[in-house]
């Protein structure tokens, strides 16, 4: 066990790492100098302070770039995911607009990629929003079966940030390759998570988040393929940084601890995918031993491995959540989850109003602990059966 593991352990349980990760303390320290010693504009190009600062974003971009399999140069430095979906969706439609009105993606995006979309109806493009088979795969029959002669774009998460399903990037891109058309991906919740390589798998656009993968907040990226070349029209207007594709000066410090994220990613995934695969498959087997009807939304085998979404019947998802007053878990998207109304993802996917809403979000992450699950096990359990009426140990009271 880690110190960060240690102190997490003493606290109230955290298991909502799809609405964010913490820093890893190795980002943290790689960041510091940055904000005091080495502070120079990375744009500033006449003195040293600036070259030190430039050589830092470049190694960076080099980092993240490694980790999906793209050059240095298609990497794109923006605020986040958001502004990354935004750039990639709006800016290739406007673009190239001369060629082609049609868009689809699927109806289960990020809330961010689905007002993109909505955006663009506005300025005259066609949507196809697709439905998603019952355990929240694409399906690719009706995937080609919509696209048209002048379909420019199709836009599918590669990770869901509710349901936790992989969707199968290669042969949804090899698709859209055989059509002629470019594919988008929202990889927040799948870079440093799964493996990925956008020239095996013929990605033309693909998102990143740094807070999603033990980076910091207020940092993304978005990878741009140069061969064949992909032109996007700029969000907003400035001094034309990062390739004329997206303006302002560039935080060092942020940019720094993305790079670090994500060469920690690419060296301890594979070890830290088999840790949460089997801390999550513990923590189901003890709420499962006790609470037979529980019920997994979205596929579990095509799953990150540290999600589960479940669905305990006749409960509120937002009653339990309150109930649990030391374990920090979720109804849905931390960008959705402030509404009243059931989860659109997990209707999308055929529930109910009432099984959605029944509904709530695990998310393990890399400091999670064996000793936090078997003790969240307990306080879910407890809680559960407190609200049917069936237990009188609250989850709060266990976590006294």
């Amino acid at each position: 066990m880690n110190a960060m593991q240690a102190t997490v352990t003493k606290g109230p349980i955290y298991l909502d790492n799809q609405a964010t990760t913490a820093t890893d303390p190795r980002v943290v320290d790689a960041m510091l100098p940055y904000f005091t010693e080495i502070f120079g504009n990375a744009h500033s190009s006449g003195h040293a302070f600036g070259w030190q600062a430039e050589d830092a974003v470049e190694a960076a971009r080099q980092k993240i770039a490694d980790l999906i399999g793209a050059e240095q140069r298609e990497i794109i430095f923006t605020s986040g995911a958001t502004e990354s979906n935004n750039l990639a969706i709006k800016g290739l439609a406007r673009f190239n607009r001369a060629r082609g009105d049609h868009l689809i993606t699927t109806e289960i995006e990020h809330k961010c990629v689905l007002e993109s979309f909505r955006r663009l109806e506005k300025e005259g493009f066609r949507v196809t929003y697709l439905a998603v088979k019952a355990n929240g795969l694409i399906d690719l029959d009706a995937l080609a079966a919509a696209i048209e002669e002048r379909t420019l774009l199709v836009s599918v998460i590669g990770v869901h940030n509710e349901i936790g399903v992989i969707q199968p990037l290669a042969d949804i891109a090899a698709l859209c390759r055989r059509y002629g058309v470019q594919f988008h991906t929202d990889c927040a919740q799948a870079v440093g998570k799964t493996p990925l390589d956008v020239n095996q798998m013929q990605i033309d656009l693909l998102s990143i988040s740094a807070h999603k993968m033990y980076g910091p907040m207020g940092i993304g990226a978005l990878y741009v393929r140069r061969r064949p070349r992909v032109r996007l029209e700029p969000l907003f207007d400035g001094g034309g940084q990062e390739r004329g594709l997206r303006s302002g000066t560039l935080p060092v410090p942020l940019c720094v601890g993305m790079g670090e994220a994500a060469l920690i990613a690419g060296r301890e995934m594979a070890d830290e995918s088999g840790r949460l695969t089997a801390l999550r498959n513990r923590l189901l087997n003890a709420i499962r031993a006790q609470v037979a009807d529980v019920q997994i939304n979205g596929d579990l085998d095509r799953r990150v491995s540290g999600n589960l979404n479940l669905m305990f019947p006749h409960i509120s998802g937002d009653d339990l959540v309150s109930g649990l007053k030391g374990l920090a878990i979720s109804t849905g998207s931390a960008c959705t989850s402030a509404t009243i109304e059931p989860s659109y993802v997990l209707r999308a996917l055929g529930l109910n109003e009432a099984d959605a809403a029944a509904s709530v979000r695990i998310g393990l992450g890399r400091f999670t602990t064996e000793a936090e699950i078997d003790k969240a096990g307990s306080m879910i359990v407890g809680e559960v059966l407190r609200l049917r009426g069936e237990g009188k140990t609250s989850a709060s009271a266990s976590a006294a």
